[in-house]
């Protein structure tokens, strides 16, 4: 679990490195103060940029495992092109990864790989995602199998073999969303 509730507030989240697949700036992570995260605090990214094909990422510095489970809270709190809270896991660099990622304007889940930087989907699930309000989002990865929760019931599973080697962990969001996470378990598989 991380300890966001050791994390300075108004500072960069300790323990992560940053980076951005896509275009536009680089994202802008910080602890912020919300009452109703469990611990009075939450990781949040609040840069706007309205870049569409830009993803902010927040690595988790001291992880790496081919087979995982991340789970999290997270609160899509504003973003006019986005509104996306997602869980980037086997992340090679920022441009090569899977991704998990749930839409509050959109009203759906989808399971993304990043191959060199082009994002495509391999799987989905329309649902409704509210805005300012607390969700929770899982991605476990064994082997060439991934299966996707939210809310605590599984969505779905999908398979695919292209990144097979361990990779990093890592917070994830899209374009102009303000997204704030909480409750970030990262669970190695054997």
């Amino acid at each position: 679990m991380i300890a966001i509730d050791r994390m300075t507030l108004g500072s960069a989240p300790s323990g992560f490195t940053f980076a951005r697949t896509g275009r536009g700036t680089d994202g802008e992570w910080s602890v912020t103060a919300d009452p109703t995260a469990s611990a009075g605090r939450a990781i949040e990214q609040t840069s706007t940029d309205r870049t569409d094909y830009r993803f902010p990422l927040a690595i988790q510095e001291s992880f790496s495992a081919a087979n995982v489970a991340v789970e999290l809270r997270f609160k899509a709190v504003a973003g006019k092109i986005d509104q996306a809270a997602g869980i980037a896991v086997r992340l090679q660099d920022p441009d090569n990864y899977y991704v998990v990622r749930a839409n509050a304007l959109e009203n759906n889940v989808r399971f993304y790989r990043v191959v060199q930087g082009r994002r495509e989907q391999l799987k989905g699930a329309d649902l409704r995602v509210t805005a300012n309000e607390w969700h929770s989002l899982g991605l476990r990865a064994e082997g060439e199998r991934f299966t996707v929760s939210y809310d605590g019931k599984t969505l779905f599973s999908a398979t695919d073999r292209t990144f097979a080697e361990a990779g990093g962990v890592a917070l994830w969001t899209k374009a102009d969303s303000v997204t704030r996470f909480d409750q970030i378990a990262i669970t190695p598989l054997p």
